[in-house]
Order: structure tokens, then sequence, then C-alpha cells
């Protein structure tokens, strides 16, 4: 290879580290950028022919989604092997079970095939065996609790492409928070809060995808009822910002 060359194929590395926001360290949160942005690229490169492009990021993106691999099944061990064991209370068990979740659903989201499913029915598992604890242990407006809604939520519409489980899931947390918003304590108050408004979001969001006829009074009905829980809510956390 050319030193010309040699000089590109570096520049073209730094240019795709620089958009993974890949530095001198890995971090999954930045990694994770990777199988979206590296594949909408290689989809680009390709439509213009360039093959030794393509080339350079199949390697690149190979080699982010093995190291978030081993991240994420080196974290799920411990979770297993140590934190889940170990869990002495509730809220800590909604905790690591929400947390197994999470990273499986992280594998999910670029795993191909066989992988993928495993990856997702193992996350279901984990947010379902957090969800039974949480029910139970947990008041409607625990910060961790709502988390979780919000997590599981987010799986159903993005791995399971379930947008009608999603927000009923969704709906629901809101809802029995939105109840029970004046047993808040000050402590948890900013962050239950924000997440709510979270979860509000989505909702609206996800919406739009649920089908015109049949099925969605629960969600796109009662709107006087979501516009006052909506404006409640952004109210109060624009109060204790302040």
């Amino acid at each position: 290879m050319s030193t010309e060359k040699e000089r590109e194929t570096r520049v073209y590395m730094a240019k795709l580290a620089e958009q993974a926001e890949r530095y001198d360290g890995t971090s999954i949160s930045r990694s994770f950028t990777v199988s979206c942005g590296q594949g909408i690229l290689f989809l680009k490169e390709e439509s213009k022919g360039n093959d030794g492009n393509v080339k350079l990021i199949k390697g690149y993106r190979q080699k982010v989604e093995e190291e978030l691999s081993k991240i994420c099944n080196d974290i799920l061990s411990i979770i297993d092997d140590h934190l889940v064991p170990s869990s002495a209370s509730g809220e800590a068990t909604v905790f690591y079970y929400k947390m197994k979740g999470d990273y499986y659903r992280y594998l999910a989201e670029f795993k191909a095939d066989q992988e993928r499913k495993d990856a997702a029915d193992q996350s279901l598992k984990g947010y379902e065996a957090a969800s039974a604890t949480a029910s139970t242990d947990l008041p409607s407006t625990h910060p961790i609790r709502l988390g979780l809604a919000l997590n599981f939520s987010v799986f159903y519409y993005e791995i399971m492409n379930s947008p009608e489980r999603a927000c009923h899931l969704a709906k629901q947390a809101f809802d029995e928070a939105i109840a029970e918003l004046d047993t808040l304590s000050e402590e948890s108050y900013k962050d239950s809060t924000l997440i709510m408004q979270l979860l509000r979001d989505n909702l609206t969001l996800w919406t739009s995808d649920l089908p015109e006829d049949g099925g969605d009074d629960d969600f796109k009905g009662e709107e006087s009822k979501e516009k006052h829980a909506e404006g409640e809510v952004s109210s109060r956390i624009i109060a204790s910002i302040e």
C-alpha cells in the first residue's frame, strides 16, 4: 500500500472513530452509535460503489460490536452471579433485573437472527422479573419503578416492534404515578417527574404508529385528562428545577 493510500485509510478510520465518538477508550454509550451510524454510512458508501471504504466500515463495525458483546456479557455475568443473588431489598432486586433487561436489550439492538431473538427473550425475562418485584415492593411513583416502565416500553417499541404494548405499559405507569403524585417525597420528586415526562413524550410519539381504527381507545381517548396530567407534570418539573 502506497504512503498516500495509507494516509487516506488512516484519515478515513479517524473519521469513523470520530463519528462513533470513540477516542482513547471504549464507552458503551458512545459505542452503540456505531450500529446505527456506521450502518447508515455503510449504505451510503455502498451506493457510491466505494468498495474499499465499505470494507473498512464493515471491519470497524465488527470490531466495535465484538467489544460491545464482551462488555455486555461481562456485566450480565456479574448481575447473575453476584448482584441478583446478594440483593437485600426489593429496590435492589428491581434495579438489577432492570439492568439485566437493559443490557440484553443493548445486545438485541445490533445482533441478528437467532442471536437477536435470544437476546430479546432474555431481555424480556429480565424486565418481567423486575416488574413483578416492582409491582409489590415499590410505589408507583418510585423513580426506579418509573425508569423500569420507561425502558421496558422502549423494549416493546424498538425491539419487539409492538407500539400497542409499548403504549399500554407507558400509559399505565404514567396514570398510576400521576394518581399518586402528591405522595412523592422531596428526595425523589425531580427524578420521578422527569421520567414521567419522558413516558408522556414517548406516548405522544408512539400513538402516531397505532392503527386509526379499533384497539386504541385506551391510548387516544381521555384527551382532556391526558392534557391536564401532562400540564401538571410539566409545571411541577419546572418548579422543581427552579
